[in-house]
């Protein structure tokens, strides 16, 4: 007999309950359902792992609903049952399943096993049979019995003893097929589904049913008649048509589709209901399973049982308030604060709660007025209070927006977690805390809903508790990670940098830069003008019109009617897309054509119209910088991302006049580091000829063309040699093949290989190093930065060989890019200080990737000149110097 803990109080099921879980179909939906993030669960011996993961949890999921004292997990013995036997190509049409799949069931019966859940197949009979006659035993035993599965066929068991939910969405979401959910959904009663199945057939199973015959004539006729046997009784008594020819004409194809389809009830098993007595997991098993499959988070989840309840209690809360804020702010101690919204755009979001507190005491209220309150901001602004937060830069912005300004932010979970592990960058408080093994805490989805069904929930007790746990987790967790976060020698790197740099950031954000409308419209209407010109050239040259947005129709033009050459089709025609046009611009006029609309169009609905809609109120457009987003280290921007705007296509370049500065008499500042990549790639590698390069202030890339095309002088490298160099030069640093650097430049992949080797003998010491860091990856799981931002590899040792090189080129290239992204963080972090140190009306704005850009009085332009490249140049001290230029206009655009 198994016991269970609820609400704290020792209970025992008074009725058994059986839970039987159909393991093939729950196996490919928990595969599928985290397919996306197959390549980000691998664990140290290359073994993919996402279906074990999601397995693991839809397990709990129905362990922790359904409270079972007996659990059975049935699997298909083999593709040979006694349905092929009579049915040749029953489930003939199913793809093979998948190699990444297949390797993880051994996985799976360790999982069940360690567990202590009985699993089970037999031969010549499929999981549902086994499950079927199990349900039949259980029910007539006086059991409750629930059936778990990804195969709605398992639906027709239903029946007062019998429910059986499905999986409808994801790893959670599941529907639960009742006697009484049948009628109402489909107006049959469960065991008629068989009859259903055997008119309308089965294309997943792959077994026909009666021609012509659907899941809506199906239905109805089993309504009317009520079973496949009644219906043939009656058949000749219907009218003439063409349904009465085909049920007449298939009449054994439905007979033998309903055979097909029954579930068997009686399948010679061997597995007795004792069997299947469940009492609990063995600690010791699951310990080493999840250490063999580097589940980290569900190792801290093996924590007893009275303490996970324990973190689940409720929570003291006291409502904060004008009144009692005094009471709330005096504890001198470290208190935890946030200020809840919940949409992303905390610039615009609405305010739905402010907590704070210690784990003696929580205050929460959702009365956002309340950050007006002196006291409050007093306490706020003091820096000797010590707060831990859950993303310290829209705490800062969202209380900016009612006068408020946070100082004394000593902990932010958020960036410390990311840190930790670049690859866990959820931004939802609970899904984070479960990363480390704190259960206490539920994710937002689950309290808020998601989508447009996102919203405060309307029990107010429930709400007032989330936010109170949500405080909770960050206080409990602190020790924790700062503790983590030294043993990985990355303490400097969040005290010295991103967490500084989240204050710097949010100042930006707050200031905004100013857009003009008029601008955009002016171009928005050009751009119009000249889009309606292409489409009447693109109709003339085609013949008519047609939708030219429509990949399919436009295929249909190319390729069917103007016999162009198809380059590559997909399963819904022909592909257009940009790299095939490309390849075809000799062949046609109109694929130029084709290649501008598409270009000017998408400038006109990302840029102009985009960019229109996101000024606010005060004429200016406020981007959110995330920190926490890509695995490299380097700054992502939101709402709108203005690091996106096109540099070298002057339509999309054009954008940038639009944005001016804030005063009249003022102008944009713009300082850019220059090849800061390769500069750093020079540091890291001890290459001491292209160290010399640097030093000497020579053209890296001219440099490099004169090796690879074997000159003397370099008034013999021409600008094509030049771009061809600088595409090696780079391509390096991404761990590029010699097939990659080919496309890229389009040479062959002989000549790509000879400029790659010129390049090694040239740089030596960049090959050895690019060799190293790629051990250095195999030993450890993970590379670092200069700053020691560390990114993790879990593909580094995989068996699938593209899985491997590509984590092999991504060993490269991150110390490269994350070190520059940690370059100009530095920078940003020094600007901002040096500018409120010298009491300067300049204002940084933007950072997009390796440049710096700012607003400042005509009059200060001198001194930006002077000033801001040289504290960007000595940001960090490298081997090599680091250069940066500089420029100023009356616009961004005018800048470059």
């Amino acid at each position: 007999m198994r016991y269970f803990l609820a609400k704290g109080v020792l209970t025992v099921p008074t009725t058994k309950k059986l839970l039987l879980v159909d393991g093939n179909s729950v196996a490919f939906r928990a595969f599928f359902a985290m397919h996306s993030a197959l390549e980000s669960f691998i664990n140290h011996d290359g073994l993919h792992t996402n279906a074990i993961y999601a397995f693991k949890t839809m397990l709990d999921n129905i362990l922790k609903q359904t409270e079972p004292t007996n659990v059975l997990v049935a699997f298909d013995a083999g593709k040979t049952t006694f349905r092929t036997k009579k049915f040749d190509d029953y489930k003939g049409t199913r793809a093979k399943m998948p190699g990444e799949l297949a390797e993880q069931l051994p996985f799976l019966h360790k999982l069940l096993d360690a567990y202590g859940i009985k699993w089970y197949e037999l031969k010549d009979y499929e999981a549902d049979d086994i499950i079927g006659t199990m349900a039949k035993e259980g029910a007539a035993a006086g059991m409750d019995v629930t059936v778990l599965s990804g195969d709605r066929d398992l639906t027709q068991l239903a029946s007062d003893r019998v429910t059986v939910q499905v999986t409808v969405k994801g790893v959670t979401q599941l529907e639960a097929y009742t006697p009484a959910h049948f009628q109402e959904k489909l107006g049959i009663a469960p065991k008629q589904l068989i009859d259903v199945k055997a008119l309308m057939g089965d294309n997943s199973d792959n077994y026909p049913g009666v021609t012509k015959v659907g899941e809506k004539t199906a239905l109805k006729l089993v309504q009317e008649y009520g079973s496949v046997e009644d219906l043939y009784a009656h058949v000749d008594e219907m009218k003439k048509s063409k349904l009465k020819e085909n049920l007449i004409n298939d009449k054994d194809m439905a007979f033998l589709s309903k055979d097909l389809a029954t579930i068997r009830t009686s399948a010679p098993i061997t597995v007795k209901l004792a069997d299947t007595d469940y009492a609990g997991p063995d600690v010791e098993a699951l310990t080493a399973l999840y250490q063999e499959l580097d589940f980290n988070s569900f190792l801290k989840d093996l924590a007893p049982q009275e303490e996970e309840v324990a973190v689940k209690k409720e929570l003291p809360v006291i409502s904060l308030s004008a009144e009692n804020l005094d009471l709330a702010l005096k504890n001198t101690d470290p208190q935890a604060f946030m200020i809840e919204m919940l949409g992303d755009n905390y610039h615009t979001e609405p305010v739905i709660a402010v907590g704070l507190g210690t784990p003696a005491q929580w205050y929460v209220t959702t009365d956002h007025t309340i950050l007006q309150n002196p006291a409050l901001q007093a306490w706020l602004a003091d820096n000797q209070r010590i707060k831990y937060v859950f993303d310290a830069k829209r705490n800062y912005v969202a209380a900016h927006r009612f006068g408020a300004t946070i100082k004394g932010i000593d902990f932010d979970m958020l960036l410390v977690s990311y840190l930790l592990n670049t690859v866990d960058n959820s931004n939802d408080l609970g899904a984070v805390a479960k990363m480390h093994g704190y259960q206490g805490v539920e994710p937002d989805a689950t309290v808020y809903g998601t989508g447009a069904k996102r919203q405060v929930p309307t029990d107010s007790a429930l709400f007032i508790q989330h936010i109170a746990h949500k405080l909770a987790a960050i206080y409990q967790l602190q020790p924790q990670l700062i503790q983590d976060l030294k043993d990985h020698e990355q303490m400097p790197l969040y005290t010295d940098i991103e967490l500084p740099l989240a204050i710097v950031l949010a100042d930006m954000e707050i200031a905004g830069v100013k857009v003009e409308p008029d601008t955009l419209k002016k171009m928005g209407a050009s751009l119009k003008e000249r889009l309606q010109d292409l489409e009447n050239r693109i109709y003339t040259e085609a013949g008519h019109e047609f939708n030219i947005n429509s990949p399919k129709q436009l295929g249909v033009v190319l390729f069917d009617e103007m016999k162009l050459t198809p380059i590559k089709k997909t399963k819904t025609g022909y592909s257009t897309s940009v790299s095939v046009l490309e390849k075809l611009q000799d062949e046609s006029p109109i694929i130029q054509m084709i290649l501008s609309y598409r270009q000017l169009a998408k400038i006109q609905s990302t840029y102009v119209e985009g960019l229109l809609g996101q000024i606010h109120p005060d004429g200016k457009i406020h981007t959110r910088y995330v920190q926490t987003l890509t695995q490299t280290g380097r700054l992502s921007s939101q709402d709108p991302n203005l690091q996106n705007i096109p540099m070298h296509q002057d339509e999309g370049k054009q954008i940038r006049k639009a944005f001016v500065p804030s005063y009249p008499g003022w102008q944009i500042f713009d300082s850019d580091y220059s090849q800061v990549e390769l500069r750093v790639l020079a540091h890291v590698s001890g290459d001491e000829n292209m160290r010399e390069a640097f030093r000497e202030n020579r053209d890296i890339h001219a440099n490099t063309a004169m090796k690879i095309f074997h000159l003397s002088d370099p008034s013999q490298v021409t600008d094509n040699m030049r771009r061809q160099a600088k595409a090696t030069n780079f391509g390096i640093v991404y761990g590029i093949s010699d097939y990659g650097l080919s496309q890229n430049i389009g040479i062959s992949r002989i000549q790509a290989k000879a400029f790659i080797d010129a390049y090694f003998e040239q740089y030596p010491k960049v090959k050895e190093w690019t060799e190293q860091i790629v051990q250095t990856a195999r030993e450890k799981g993970y590379v670092e930065t200069i700053m020691h931002r560390r990114r993790y590899l879990p593909d580094i040792n995989a068996k699938n060989r593209n899985l491997r090189l590509f984590a092999e080129r991504t060993a490269m290239n991150t110390p490269i890019q994350g070190s520059a992204a940690d370059i100009i963080k530095v920078a940003m972090i020094n600007m901002a200080k040096v500018l409120r140190e010298r009491k300067l009306q300049a204002t940084m704005l933007l950072q997009v990737h390796d440049e710096l850009i700012f607003e400042a009085p005509a009059e200060e332009i001198p001194i930006l000149e002077k000033l801001v490249p040289s504290i960007m140049d000595s940001a960090v001290k490298l081997a090599v110097p680091l250069k940066v230029d500089s420029s100023y206009g009356n616009t961004w655009y005018d800048v470059k």
